[in-house]
């Protein structure tokens, strides 16, 4: 079936109950989910990308831009948490859909709660906004795992076509990050901070929607595993003679560390923003001199996790812990790639607020009114033309999820022309803080197709390789700012082109890591085991995430005591240092590795 025809693949989706209609050579419900994923992400990103300016900016009274008037540190110190645990939680959210929910059900549940945490949001009160951000990270936990996995169930019996459709897939990804940081960061910015936060609830709503009234299209895939499934997956491990597939249970001692270390992880996760926001520290006791004693619990938890993992791997056979062992080396030196590349969401937004000339008029604010209407309307225009291509397929058979698309659509497009006619008409302007957001998706789909033929090419290089120079490469990006940066006095603003570069170049960098990282967990672990990696490498991402967060709140006190671009220097040399470390160390992974390329 390498080269299977339309004809043929559309009549294998319906021998299996998925509805065959094609839509650019795939099935229609994996448009389905690019749209659900769409404006999922539209509504995180466009959210995510208001939160720390809201929060650090000047308290203004009875204005619809007043923010809280916080500090980077306090603004870090909960940005990190909620960013920490949005990569936890989906580790409990996949189990669940495995063995009670099912897919579906999970990410319609998932997609309900976090559309009333957007909500919750938009009344931007203390009790509200945390609120919002806990139903945020549970309904998370329920959608961003089983998304992936329904795909990957649609897609079972046709691996051939699996790679185009996560291509597509994750186009649908940055399609809703860029339109939700474009005119959340607009709404938010140009007429008050409840538009923003108002705006992303809504399309988190409108989406949930379409995904429900689509259900007919998907068949029984993502239904709950029945009795016999769960059955005959049980008789497929006992009865198998491959040592590698026979399940390493946990002892006792490994669930007790597990619980203590869980414990004390998501301790310091709330304790982190309680401590520097409210004053009220639960760890306390466990100061030692000037050490914190949060920093004394959690440094606990990963000697505790080291000694787990290490006692789990001593009782798999050589090629499998060689295997994992490597898993867990690029784990580890992922964290200092999202450590960097995260401070797009904290750092970075208030040097783009406070530090860039963003100040605009005559020839130069024609010349971005120009750019920036190319770049609204073109994506545009393509994306719904698949809209119109969707539609067309699944007229009779989703008419309501039709209906809610196309009022999704509708909005989008009365709200970007708004926006771009509300700008043409200005005789002067500022851009938006949340602007330079976008540029990461750009930028992605930019040169995504370019970065993949070189993969698919002679000049492909060893993963460790890819790693190396993705942290370089958006090291790069950082220097680029240290150098814009030297020597400007307080009060002087660089110029906007150091920040287009540097996302330039931590885009490369995430397209030489990112799509890499995930596609050597699942090739690398054994096939019972590819969760719980799954699980292991979202917690390093998570611990690159608060990290993030905590050097990037410290942005003020670090250009007082030093310099602004002494602060870029750190996020330039610490990543070079892990890029050449982790290509120096090809040999050993590749060992390792045993043969898997």
């Amino acid at each position: 079936m390498s080269n299977i025809s339309e004809a043929s693949f559309s009549e294998e989706l319906e021998k299996e109950g998925i509805d065959g209609s094609l839509v650019l050579g795939h099935p229609s419900g994996l448009f389905v989910l690019f749209f659900t994923e769409m404006w999922e992400r539209f509504s995180f990103y466009g959210m995510r990308v208001l939160l720390i300016n809201f929060l650090t900016s000047a308290i203004i009274s009875g204005s619809p831009f007043s923010g809280w008037g916080w500090d980077p540190v306090q603004a870090g110190a909960l940005y990190g948490t909620y960013a920490m645990l949005l990569y936890i939680s989906p580790i409990f959210g996949g189990i669940l859909a495995d063995k009670y929910l099912g897919y579906r059900m999970a990410v319609v549940i998932g997609a309900a709660i976090m559309t009333l945490g957007h909500l919750f949001m938009a009344f931007d009160t203390p009790l509200f906004l945390y609120l919002g951000l806990g139903a945020l990270v549970l309904g998370t936990g329920f959608f961003k795992p089983n998304m992936t996995s329904i795909l990957s169930e649609m897609y079972k019996k046709f691996p051939q076509k699996k790679d185009g459709a996560y291509t597509i897939f994750y186009m649908g990804v940055n399609s809703g990050a860029f339109f939700g940081m474009m005119l959340c960061g607009y709404l938010a910015e140009k007429i008050g901070w409840h538009w923003g936060f108002g705006l992303a609830g809504i399309f988190m709503f409108l989406g949930t929607l379409q995904f429900w009234f689509a259900k007919p299209i998907f068949g029984k895939v993502g239904d709950p595993p029945t009795a016999e499934q769960k059955e005959a997956a049980k008789k497929l491990t006992a009865e198998s003679t491959n040592p590698d597939d026979k399940p390493n249970p946990f002892t006792k001692l490994d669930t007790i560390l597990i619980v203590v270390m869980t414990i004390l992880g998501l301790g310091y996760a709330i304790n982190d923003p309680l401590s520097k926001i409210a004053g009220f520290d639960v760890f306390s006791s466990l100061q030692i001199g000037d050490f914190a004693g949060q920093n004394v619990a959690i440094i606990s938890a990963l000697v505790l996790f080291l000694f787990v993992v290490i006692s789990r791997l001593s009782r798999y056979t050589r090629v499998v812990r060689d295997r994992l062992i490597a898993v867990i080396i690029f784990a580890f030196f992922v964290i200092f790639f999202w450590m960097s590349f995260e401070q797009g969401a904290s750092s970075l937004v208030i040097f783009a607020r406070d530090n860039v000339d963003r100040a605009l008029s005559g020839n130069s604010l024609t010349i971005f009114n120009t750019v920036n209407t190319l770049l609204t309307v073109v994506p545009l225009i393509l994306i719904t033309y698949v809209v119109a291509k969707l539609t067309k397929q699944t007229f009779g058979k989703a008419l309501l999820s039709n209906v809610v698309q196309f009022i999704c659509f509708a909005g989008v497009w009365g709200i970007a022309i708004w926006m771009l006619y509300r700008e043409y008409t200005a005789e002067a302007s500022e851009i938006t803080v949340s602007w330079f957001s976008i540029l990461n998706s750009f930028f992605i789909i930019t040169f995504a197709n370019f970065v993949s033929k070189v993969w698919d090419s002679k000049y492909n290089p060893p993963a460790a390789v890819k790693y190396g120079l993705g942290l370089i490469i958006m090291a790069i990006g950082f220097g680029l700012l240290a150098f814009g940066a030297n020597g400007i006095q307080e009060g002087v603003k660089v110029s906007m082109i150091w920040l287009v570069l540097a996302y330039m170049f931590h885009t490369l960098g995430e397209l030489c890591l990112s799509p890499v990282g995930l596609s050597y967990v699942s090739k690398l672990a054994p096939a019972r085991m590819i969760g719980f990696m799954f699980g292991m490498w979202y917690l390093a991402i998570a611990i690159g995430n608060k990290l993030a967060a905590i050097l990037g709140g410290q942005i003020e006190v670090i250009t007082k005591q030093y310099s602004l671009s002494t602060f870029f220097l750190i996020f330039t040399i610490v990543p070079i240092v892990a890029g050449l470390i982790v290509i120096s160390l090809n040999p050993v992974l590749k060992k390792l590795m045993h043969g898997v390329k």
